[in-house]
């Protein structure tokens, strides 16, 4: 059921609403304590908790780490742009980029570039071995572009659907 959209959308009321901002703020927050937030009963909300993973609304829950504090104070935003569209390059690209050293995220976009990659490293020449060493001999990358973060403003995601 995770894998159709229709299913996620289909009965998703107000109390669901709130436990998912709840967790949005805080993914550690204690069920008793999340119940009372929601204001329903541990046991209902336990429930809703695990029906909201099962269909895949909730896709887990994670800690959110400062590259800078594990040696990785400069991060940037990369484009890629591949040589062909075919499957063969997306897929081949796809499987290796997450496992990149200091990869954090990848994108697969629509538009000019194929691929945005979040990456974090240790400073300037760590960024130029990575897209040199990575990027640009990967045969399926036709070209890249690189932006630097200044700095990352976590927005408030998932807490209302647009239009609500």
């Amino acid at each position: 059921m995770p894998n159709n959209p229709q299913a996620r959308r289909a009965a998703i009321d107000e109390v669901d609403r709130a436990i998912i901002r709840a967790l949005a703020e805080n993914a550690r927050l204690p069920n008793n304590a999340l119940a009372e937030a929601v204001g329903i009963a541990p046991s209902t909300c336990l429930a809703r908790t695990r029906a909201l993973q099962e269909r895949g609304i909730i896709r887990g829950f994670r800690a959110e780490v400062d590259p800078a504090a594990i040696g990785l104070p400069l991060q940037a935003m990369i484009s890629v742009r591949l040589r062909a569209h075919t499957r063969e390059q997306n897929e081949s690209f796809r499987s290796t980029a997450p496992d990149l050293p200091g990869v954090l995220a990848v994108f697969h976009m629509a538009g000019s570039d194929d691929y945005l990659l979040h990456v974090g490293v240790a400073g300037p020449e760590a960024l130029r071995d990575f897209v040199v060493d990575h990027l640009t001999t990967h045969p399926a990358v036709a070209q890249t572009r690189t932006n630097l973060i200044f700095e990352q403003i976590a927005g408030r995601q998932y807490l209302t659907p647009p239009g609500r």
